[in-house]
C-alpha cells in the first residue's frame, strides 16, 4: 500500500501552496468528467504551470507508486479522467496560453491547457484556420483533445485530430520529460513519438505543450439544411458533393426521430414537413451560396433530394448547427451516448440493425442516429428509462455487439476510457492488446498513469 502521508509531505515539499490543492480545496469537478461516472476524489490536485512542475510531481508520484489521473476540460464521455481511489489529480488548467504562431510555417505551439476556442480565435486573428472543431470548443482543453484524438465536424476535409498535430511534448511516468517539439511537415527521423501519445488517454504520459499545423482561413462560406428519402440517397449525394464541391467541410447527417426531439427542444421549425434524413452541408472559402444553390438545384432534379434550405444569414447557418449539436439531448433523462465507427456504405443498415436490437429489449425506448458521415462517425442517443450500473451495461452490449457483427469501431472520436474498456476487444486483436499492453509496461512499469483505462485486464476476450 502507497505511503499516503509520505507522498503528501512530499509534495508539499517540492510544490507551493497555489499548485497543490489537499483536502477541502480540491475542487468538486476533478470527481468526474461529462459523464458524470466518476466516484473518487482524488487524495491530491496538483495544478502546475510549467511542464517542470509536471515532472517533479509525476517523479514523485512514480517513486510513492501512487496513480496519477491527468485532467483537463472534463468534457469527455469515456470517464477517462475520472480519478480512481487513492490518485493524484494532474489538473493542466494553468499551463495554458499560446507560446507561438508561426506565420511562414503556418503552425501554432501552445500550452496543453489552452481552451480550445481560444487557440482557434488567435489563429483567425493571425489570419488562420485551427481545422479542430468540436462542440465543446469553449471548454476543452488542446492536451485532452490529442489524447482522445477527438474528431468533431471539420474531419472530412481536415482529419482528426491526430492528422493536425506536427509535433508534441511529453512527461513520462518517471518525470522524464520527451521534448519532441517538431515544426517540419517533412520529418523522417525514425519513429514517430507523438504518435505514441496522441488518443492514448493519459495512459502513456502527460502531455504539455502541442504544435499544430494550421491552414489558410476560409473567406466566407455556404451552408444547407437537405432533406432525403432514404440512407443510400445520402450516400450519393456524399460522392457528388465530394466530387463536385469544391471547399466541403461538413457532411452531417441526422435520423428524423433526432431532428424532430432536437428542433423542437430547441424551438426551431426547419422543414414543413418530416424526412426520413436531413443533412447538413458546409461549403468553406465561397464568397456566396451560388455554387452550392447550384450543385443542389442538379441533386434535386436527378431525384436525390426531397428539399433543401440553403442559409441566408449566419443565423439561419447557426439555427441548422444548432439541431445538429442537440442541447435539447442533455436535459433528456437517462441519456446514453454512443459514438461508433461504421463503413459509410453500411451506416443505414447498422443503424437498422442497432434499433431493431435494442427495441427487442426495450420497445419504449428512446433512439436516435446522428452523426458525421463524411468520416463513418455515427452518434447514438439512447434513453431506456434507467440509468442503474446494471442497465447502463446492458444497453452497452447491446449496442457494442452489433457494432462488432458490422466490423466497426466502438470508439471514435470520444476515446474509451473506463466505459468502453471492457468492449475494446470488439474493435481490436488479442494480439493488438498484447502489444499495447506491452508498450505500456515499458513506459510506465509501475502502472501509474491513469490505471484501468484504456486497456482491458490482460487476457480479458468476449466470446462471439
Amino acid at each position: 500500500m502507497p505511503d499516503t502521508h509520505a507522498l503528501l509531505d512530499a509534495l508539499s515539499q517540492a510544490l507551493d501552496d497555489a499548485t497543490l490543492l489537499k483536502g477541502d480545496a480540491i475542487p468538486a469537478k476533478a470527481r468526474s468528467d461529462a459523464s458524470l461516472s466518476g466516484r473518487h476524489m482524488p487524495i491530491a490536485y496538483v495544478r502546475p504551470t510549467t511542464v517542470e512542475q509536471v515532472s517533479v510531481a509525476l517523479g514523485i508520484c512514480n517513486v510513492h507508486q501512487v496513480p496519477v489521473v491527468t485532467q483537463g476540460g472534463m468534457t469527455g464521455l469515456a470517464g477517462g479522467a475520472n480519478p480512481v481511489e487513492g490518485a493524484v489529480a494532474i489538473s493542466l488548467d494553468r499551463l495554458s496560453g499560446i507560446e507561438e504562431i508561426d506565420t511562414a510555417a503556418g503552425t501554432m505551439t501552445l500550452k496543453a491547457g489552452t481552451v480550445l476556442e481560444v487557440a482557434q480565435k488567435a489563429a483567425e486573428e493571425a489570419g488562420f484556420l485551427l481545422p479542430i472543431d468540436l462542440g465543446a470548443r469553449g471548454s476543452c482543453q488542446i492536451g485532452g483533445n490529442i489524447a482522445t484524438n477527438a474528431g468533431g465536424i471539420r474531419v472530412i476535409r481536415h482529419g482528426v485530430t491526430r492528422d493536425n498535430i506536427l509535433g508534441l511534448e511529453a512527461v513520462l511516468a518517471d518525470g522524464t520529460v520527451i521534448s519532441s517539439l517538431n515544426r517540419l511537415r517533412k520529418n523522417n527521423t525514425g519513429y514517430d513519438l507523438k504518435h505514441l501519445f496522441v488518443g492514448s488517454e493519459g495512459t502513456l504520459g502527460v502531455i504539455t505543450r502541442a504544435v499544430i499545423r494550421l491552414q489558410p482561413l476560409p473567406v466566407g462560406k455556404a451552408t444547407a439544411l437537405v432533406a432525403l428519402l432514404n440512407y443510400d440517397n445520402a450516400v450519393q449525394l456524399l460522392a457528388r458533393a465530394q466530387a463536385g464541391l469544391v471547399g466541403l467541410t461538413a457532411f452531417e447527417i441526422m435520423w428524423d426521430s433526432y431532428v424532430s426531439f432536437s428542433s423542437q427542444g430547441e424551438g426551431i421549425t426547419l422543414f414543413d414537413r418530416s424526412h426520413p434524413f436531413s443533412v447538413i452541408i458546409e461549403q468553406s472559402g465561397t464568397p456566396d451560396n451560388d455554387a452550392l444553390e447550384t450543385f443542389l438545384g442538379a441533386m434535386f432534379e436527378e431525384g436525390l433530394i426531397e428539399d433543401a434550405l440553403i442559409a441566408q444569414s449566419e443565423k439561419e447557418s447557426r439555427q441548422f448547427w444548432a439541431v445538429r449539436e442537440g442541447a435539447a439531448y442533455d436535459r433528456l433523462p437517462h441519456l446514453i451516448n454512443f459514438d461508433v465507427s461504421i463503413a459509410i456504405g453500411r451506416l443505414g443498415d447498422f443503424a437498422a440493425a442497432c434499433e431493431q436490437a435494442l427495441r427487442e429489449k426495450y420497445p419504449d425506448a428512446h433512439i436516435a442516429f446522428f452523426g458525421h458521415m463524411g468520416d463513418s462517425n455515427l452518434h447514438i442517443a439512447v434513453s431506456v428509462g434507467a440509468s442503474d450500473e446494471a442497465t447502463l451495461h446492458h444497453v452497452d452490449e447491446i449496442t457494442y455487439g452489433v457494432v462488432r457483427d458490422f466490423g466497426g469501431s466502438i470508439s471514435a472520436e470520444h476515446g474509451i476510457g473506463v466505459l468502453k474498456r471492457d468492449f475494446l476487444d470488439y474493435s481490436r486483436s488479442p494480439e493488438e492488446l498484447a502489444l499495447m499492453h506491452a508498450i505500456k509496461k515499458t513506459l510506465d512499469p509501475h502502472g501509474i498513469l491513469n490505471p484501468g483505462k484504456v486497456l482491458p485486464p490482460p487476457g480479458t476476450h468476449h466470446e462471439k
